[in-house]
């Protein structure tokens, strides 16, 4: 999954594809370098990160959802949590909703059972805008998995298709750096809850703090996180470098298979 983010404020990428122009070139780009999904988000959900109205994130949102339809027939993924932006989003053309959320929203699976789209429910302790203010978790792991697994049965319960679920830990999202390095040593747990599991870790935090590198040096690491959730049994990664993290799943790919 290419990572588009039309924000002024994003945690990396912040400011880069506000011009249409320049975010109709990277998806492209991605759509080049071997992406499978285009997710596109209006509001950054960044630590601190401050809300945005409806309409703007509609405003940043729907003209390149209608480009991406004009140049490209890979499902289009939408990353919000409000439920206007996800109609919207919808009936321009996007195929997903990525929500950090998890349908939390009044209204919000209701919606989505009435969409019939895939979705990605992420767990988050707190807001983004607090997050990251010391989390405390008796057990990590277990308050993930039990998480998901909530939210999940309450889509299903409102209609949603078991087979249109997908799950997301949410590193970096209300975890501390001891936190995410349990997460992910421990990754192939929430395969246990039967969905589809989703992991960004692309240039995140846990990155810098373990190599010690910024935001715009963490390449390797990141496709070594990628590595390692690949073979942890994610299906989908998220990730803004998009050709070397796609080389680099190919070859995990390809030694997966042959594993006798």
């Amino acid at each position: 999954m290419g990572i588009l983010n039309v924000t002024p404020d994003s945690f990396s990428d912040g400011g880069f594809f506000v011009d249409l122009g320049d975010a109709k070139e990277q998806a492209e780009r991605m759509v080049s370098d071997g992406a499978s999904i285009i997710d596109i988000g209006g509001e950054s959900t960044r630590p601190g990160a401050e809300d945005v109205s409806e309409s703007m994130e509609l405003d940043r949102i729907l003209p390149i959802i209608e480009v991406l339809k004009e140049v490209t027939d890979l499902p289009i993924s939408i990353d919000t949590s409000k439920i206007a932006v996800m109609q919207e989003a919808v009936s321009a053309g996007a195929t997903m909703i990525n929500d950090v959320l998890a349908l939390q929203e009044p209204g919000a699976i209701e919606l989505v059972s009435s969409l019939q789209v895939p979705v990605c429910l992420m767990h988050m302790q707190g807001r983004p805008r607090s997050m990251q203010e010391a989390p405390v978790y008796d057990d990590v792991n277990a308050a993930v998995l039990t998480f998901l697994g909530s939210r999940a049965e309450k889509c299903i319960e409102a209609g949603i298709s078991r087979e249109m679920i997908i799950v997301d830990p949410g590193f970096g999202f209300g975890k501390a750096y001891q936190h995410n390095v349990e997460l992910l040593a421990n990754l192939r747990q929430l395969k246990e809850l039967g969905f589809p599991m989703m992991v960004g870790l692309s240039r995140k935090s846990i990155l810098g703090e373990i190599t010690g590198r910024d935001i715009f040096n963490r390449l390797s690491g990141s496709i070594a996180a990628a590595v390692i959730a690949a073979l942890s049994g994610a299906a989908i990664i998220r990730a803004h470098d998009v050709k070397e993290t796609v080389d680099a799943l190919e070859v995990t790919r390809t030694v997966m298979e042959a594993e006798t």
